[in-house]
This record gives C-alpha cells, structure tokens and sequence, in this order.
C-alpha cells in the first residue's frame, strides 16, 4: 500500500512516522521541500510532490493549515481524479468534510481526523468521521493503518470540534500543569531533572487510573486526600485558584476557536 502526506509538519510529520513503522510505503511533500527530505531520510520515505501523491497514492493525508486547504485541494485535484479508489484523510481543524466535497466530489472516500502530538510516540488520541462514500474496507484499512499511533474513536462529525479541544488541545495543557508541577517541586529544593521525571511519571499513573479502574476522578481524588492531610491542603490551592474552572475555560476556548478556523 502506498501512503502519501502533504504537509509534513507537527501533526503530518507525527502520523508518518507512526504510518512508517507498518507494511507500506510512505511518500512526502511540504511546501519546504528540505522538511520533506529531511523527514524521507529519518523514516526511510519518498520525497516527492503534491501531484505525485494525488496520483499514486491508496491513502492521502492532508496535513495542511484550515486556511490552505482549500487551495492544496484545488491544486491536486485533476490529478487526483485519475485515481479513484484513493481515499483522502483531512487533519485541518474546524474544515468539514462538505468542504473538501464541494471541490473533490462526493464520490471521494474522504475521512476527517483529530489527532494529537502524542502520536509520535504511539500513544496518540485520534477522533475520526468519514463521508459516505468511505466503504467498510477503507475504514478498516485506514484503522489498521493509524493503530501504531495509538486509539481511534470513530465519532460524528458534528463532535469532532468538541472532542479536538479536548484531545487535540488537551496535551498543551498537561504540558503546562507538568511543569508547574515540576516547578512547585523545584521551589521545595528538588533538582529539575528529578522534579519533571517525577510529574511526567505521576501523570502517567494518574491516567492508567482513571483508564484501569473506571472511577470517577473526583472519587480517585478523594482517595488520596487523608482528612487534615497534606494533599487536600493542596487540592485546597488548586481550588482557591480556580483551577477546574480554569481547565474547563481552556478547552471551551479552544472549541470557540476551532469553529471560527473552519469558516
């Protein structure tokens, strides 16, 4: 099978690492030509161009920004009628699948995907929706495709804006929590490189919980905190801070967000 991206940055260059390491070939092209080459050497790929993909290729991902999408579908468009069985994967926030229609036709297998940074490292988030002209071959080979970078959830489209917040979003904010975390440890004398060994791996564990048990995480939350104990004292900051607020406001502006890139 051969599998193409446009746009090998971040996200693009996150899903063709992980599309690398299965059973198919792997063609790149970006606007940069030196980031498509130096990508191709890292993964053992094929620098290439856009139309060459558009012609050749089973899989498409289009990891482009919501603003150029339209354009880079406009440009591979005749050369991707000549092949007809390819099915086309989007990545650009907030663009519907009626979008890329309007210009591909409706008869073009094309899937919407969320997916986040975490992929490259095979424990990625990954919400997907697709057109009606996806048959039940092409999702199941789409789905084995992308299983090296990590869980799918196949969703209606009318959720995928909501669950990009979240998932799409969410690791810049656990980003920012683990450092904080690292930085409070490190203000208590602790060296850096211990202080964000020890977030990142309670970050971890805390999530495998949350997956593992299938509690609520109020009640996890609860069965750490001993009563006149040192961690509700420190729940009792987070809240005087407002951090669940906070937290919540950061995914609601990321979804307001999200709907403005698509329009």
């Amino acid at each position: 099978m051969k599998v193409g991206f446009i746009g090998c940055g971040n996200m693009g260059g996150a899903l063709a690492r992980a599309v690398a390491s299965g059973k198919c070939e792997v063609y790149l092209s970006d606007h940069s030509k030196e980031k498509a080459e130096a990508l191709a050497v890292a993964i053992s790929a094929t620098p290439c161009s856009n139309n060459e993909i558009a012609s050749d290729c089973d899989i498409i991902f289009l990891g482009v920004k919501p603003n150029v999408i339209g354009a880079v579908c406009e440009g591979i468009k005749d050369a991707l009628s000549k092949n007809k069985g390819a099915t086309v994967v989007t990545m650009a926030a907030g663009v519907e699948i009626s979008k890329l229609e309007d210009i591909l036709g409706k008869s073009r297998a094309i899937i919407r995907i969320m997916p986040n940074t975490p992929a490259s490292v095979g424990r990625g988030m990954i919400t997907w929706c697709k057109n009606g002209a996806v048959s039940d071959g092409d999702a199941f080979r789409f789905a084995v495709l992308l299983s090296p970078a990590g869980k799918l959830d196949l969703i209606p489209e009318g959720l995928i804006d909501a669950a990009s917040a979240v998932a799409g979003c969410g690791p810049a904010f656990v980003y920012m929590f683990a450092e904080a975390l690292a930085d409070g440890g490190v203000k208590c004398g602790l060296p850096r490189d211990k202080a964000m060994t020890y977030a990142a791996e309670t970050l971890i564990g805390a999530a495998e919980m949350i997956k593992q048990t299938g509690k609520h995480p109020g009640q996890l939350k609860d069965e750490v905190c001993s009563p006149g104990g040192s961690t509700i004292e420190g729940v009792h900051a987070l809240e005087d801070g407002a951090f669940r607020s906070l937290a919540a406001n950061a995914v609601i502006a990321a979804f307001e967000k999200t709907k403005k890139l698509g329009k």
